[in-house]
């Protein structure tokens, strides 16, 4: 019989440095689950990935046991550390853009595929391409 699911959270954290403060504790806490429990597993399994962040797909049950799945770094994460930047365009299309090769956002695509709804690695460059663009990054042929 399958436990009855009490909510799903999403979280974006830094790999390897969730602590029981902001944002993990207060949007954990009020389902009652074992906060401690979750910062442990989760620094565990990303800590070789230390630096970016790795978001976190939380489901909580119930009886106030968990489980999460982690997915690959947001795209504009991805796309920052590719163009050594360190945040992206204010003003995209308004002033001169940071270029970014096409194999790079292949790349990006690649590691995205997983979490995008395509199968596809050229639609997932067009969709990587396009966040690119609203951050006032080009991607150059």
């Amino acid at each position: 019989m399958a436990k009855r699911v009490a909510a799903v959270i999403k979280l974006n954290i830094k790999a390897g440095q969730a602590t029981s403060g902001p944002p993990v504790g207060p949007t954990l806490a009020p389902y009652g689950m074992p906060i401690m429990e979750f910062v442990k597993q989760y620094n565990a399994q990303t800590q070789n990935q230390a630096g970016s962040i790795v978001p976190a797909e939380v489901t909580i049950y119930a009886d106030r046991t968990f489980s999460f799945i982690l997915k690959t770094p947001p795209t504009s994460e991805l796309l920052k550390k590719a163009a050594g930047i360190e945040k992206g365009s204010g003003t995209a299309g308004k002033e001169e853009p940071i270029k970014v090769g096409a194999d790079k956002v292949r790349e990006i695509a690649q590691t995205k595929l997983k979490d995008l709804n395509t199968t596809d690695v050229e639609a997932a460059a067009k969709i990587v391409a396009g966040t690119a663009r609203s951050m006032g990054i080009e991607v150059e042929e």
